[in-house]
Order: structure tokens, then C-alpha cells, then sequence
């Protein structure tokens, strides 16, 4: 008998098992994002159900509601993060690559739109820093490159322009989240509004007349 082969009986193998897990994690991840985008309060009953797996199996891989949707929230700003990087942040004027910054963290509700209609668990500053880390040294890296190039006003300090252009981003998901908004109308206004936040102002000097 060769040394890979199972013995009868023996049960899965646990390269198996691993991949069993695996996809099962990812079955529960994809249900639940889909149902909470529909339902919110919906539990874990009808997430298993919806991901075809027992509560059981649901259980051994999230023991409650909230690590699930703390999962959920990893994943999806992991995969904003995988956005941003992909958005060429290092090229052309820094006021347009904030803008493709804040359009590659909206793609994310493309496939994660639970994220405008879920209240989140509460966590620690710690924490909650820990998940935006990534999120902000890019966002500051941007701002800097555009300070020093001169397309961000330089009498502007770096923190205050990361607040403002944050705030406009959440902002702009609460217009959606209350329906005056749609996404697309979103992502345009923050087009527009970014770069008029943080652009230089121009010295300008009246005309006069002439003679």
C-alpha cells in the first residue's frame, strides 16, 4: 500500500479536512454577506442555512454573531486594501489619486454591500486602528507625495486633510445608506469634492480696466 493511501475506514485525510474547512469558511463568509445586505438583524440559523452547512459546522468555525460579522469586516477591508494597491497611487497628480483611493474602498460594496446597512460589533481604538492601519498609511502616503509636489495645499496639515477627506467618505455612505444617494451618485460627488478640498487655493488679482 502506498504511504499517501488512507487506510479503510480512516477517515478524511487532513490535507482534507483542511480544504473542507477552508471552503466552508468561505461558503459561510459569502452567505452571510449576502443575507445580512438583505436582512441586517438576520442570525446565524439563516446564514448556515443559506451557506448549506448545519448550525453546527457554523458554530465550530464562528461561536457567535459578531466574530462572524468581525470576519466579514476583515476580509472585506482586506480586500479594499487589495484595491488601493492596484489603483496606481503613485502616478499622475496626488488630488486625482485620493480620488481613485476613495473609488477602490467604494468597489468594496460591490461585493460587500452588507457594509452600508450592518451595525458593526463595537471594538477597541486598538483594534478599530489596527483595521484602518493600512487603509490610513496609504491614504497619508498620498497626501504627503501631494504636499510636497503641490497638488494638496501645503497650509494644510496632513492630519486635518486624512479627517476631512475620511469624513467626506462617510459622508457620502450615509447619504446612501439613507437613500438620497445612490452609489454612482456617490462616488461622482466625491470626484468633484475631493480634489476642491485639498486642491492649493489660486492667488488671483482683480483686472483692471484698461487706460
Amino acid at each position: 500500500m502506498s504511504p499517501l493511501s488512507a487506510e479503510p475506514g480512516s477517515g478524511p485525510s487532513p490535507r482534507r479536512r483542511r480544504a473542507d474547512a477552508v471552503h466552508n469558511t468561505q461558503a459561510i463568509l459569502d452567505a452571510a454577506s449576502a443575507v445580512l445586505a438583505e436582512r441586517p438583524e438576520a442570525g446565524l440559523a439563516v446564514i448556515a442555512e443559506t451557506a448549506g452547512i448545519s448550525r453546527k459546522t457554523l458554530y465550530a468555525h464562528f461561536a457567535s454573531r459578531d466574530i462572524l460579522i468581525n470576519a466579514l469586516i476583515e476580509r472585506a477591508s482586506a480586500r479594499v486594501v487589495a484595491a488601493i494597491d492596484a489603483a496606481d497611487l503613485d502616478i499622475g497628480p496626488a488630488d486625482a489619486a485620493l480620488v481613485r483611493l476613495l473609488e477602490a474602498g467604494w468597489s468594496s460594496l460591490d461585493a460587500d454591500p452588507f457594509l452600508l446597512h450592518l451595525a458593526t460589533p463595537p471594538v477597541s481604538p486598538d483594534q478599530d486602528r489596527d483595521r484602518h492601519a493600512p487603509i490610513l498609511e496609504r491614504l497619508r502616503s498620498v497626501v504627503e507625495r501631494g504636499r510636497r509636489a503641490g497638488d494638496i495645499a501645503a497650509d494644510l496639515s496632513t492630519d486635518w486633510i486624512l479627517a476631512a477627506v475620511l469624513a467626506l467618505g462617510h459622508a457620502a455612505g450615509e447619504e446612501v445608506r439613507a437613500g438620497r444617494m445612490t452609489s454612482g451618485e456617490a462616488v461622482e460627488t466625491l470626484r468633484v469634492s475631493i480634489p476642491r478640498l485639498v486642491r492649493p487655493a489660486r492667488s488671483t488679482r482683480a483686472a483692471r480696466p484698461a487706460g
